[in-house]
């Protein structure tokens, strides 16, 4: 039985999200924070030093991709479970999340109720995911069906759907290679493949759908 509270990790560009994540786990007697940081290069050098029990991770972070940071922590600090805290829906990310190495997926819309109920369940070996996540899991993995919000953007490997998110949150191709650490030359790369994937014909359309695509994730 473990007599001290686990420590909990929080990864987040928004500060007064962590101060209220920071209070909300607080109150819980068999949790505690032990850090947080707002950056992926900040959250390594924190979760390195203080091998947290779980870190909990938002994916949109200002100068690089959760899903990375994700895959950077779960091969550094294996240890460590993983719950990303979201404002995308669901339905596009939870199982991207999870093959990169999360154990729950939370809307931050549903944080304040599920957050620290999903921190239990991945301490205690379980997947944390929406009832209506589990339905869909359930349908695609035992019926072999998809679930019902499949999108195009699905065929998307993870680097190339941070290429065309970043773009439809408005950034130029130079300014996305920084973001994500890569050449200029490789984002180009990216976005050929996004569009052969997408059949998109040129590059106004593969924006138009990028800031579409942006837009609706942003709204859920």
């Amino acid at each position: 039985m473990n007599t001290q509270p686990y420590s909990v990790f929080l990864v987040d560009d928004h500060p007064l999200l962590r101060a209220g994540l920071t209070t909300l786990i607080e109150k819980a007697p068999d949790l505690r924070v032990c850090g947080e940081a707002e950056s992926e290069a900040e959250a390594m050098r924190g979760i390195s030093s203080s091998n947290p029990d779980v870190a909990i991770v938002d994916l949109s972070l200002k100068e690089s991709s959760g899903l990375e940071l994700i895959k950077n922590i779960k091969h550094h600090c294996p240890r460590t479970q993983i719950v990303v805290l979201s404002m995308h829906d669901e339905k596009r990310y939870a199982e991207r999340a999870l093959r990169t190495g999360a154990r729950g997926y939370v809307m931050k819309a549903e944080a304040t109720a599920n957050v620290v109920h999903a921190v239990r369940e991945v301490l205690n070996g379980r997947l944390y995911l929406s009832p209506q996540m589990r339905d869909a899991f359930i349908d695609r993995f035992v019926e072999g069906t998809l679930p019902a919000s499949h999108s195009p953007v699905d065929v998307l490997t993870d680097r190339e759907l941070e290429v065309f998110r970043l773009l439809g949150r408005g950034y130029e191709t130079r300014r996305v290679a920084e973001m994500l650490n890569i050449s200029i030359k490789t984002v180009q790369t990216f976005c050929t493949r996004i569009k052969e994937k997408l059949e998109l014909n040129n590059a106004s359309e593969l924006l138009r759908e990028a800031v579409r695509f942006s837009e609706e994730s942003s709204s859920v």
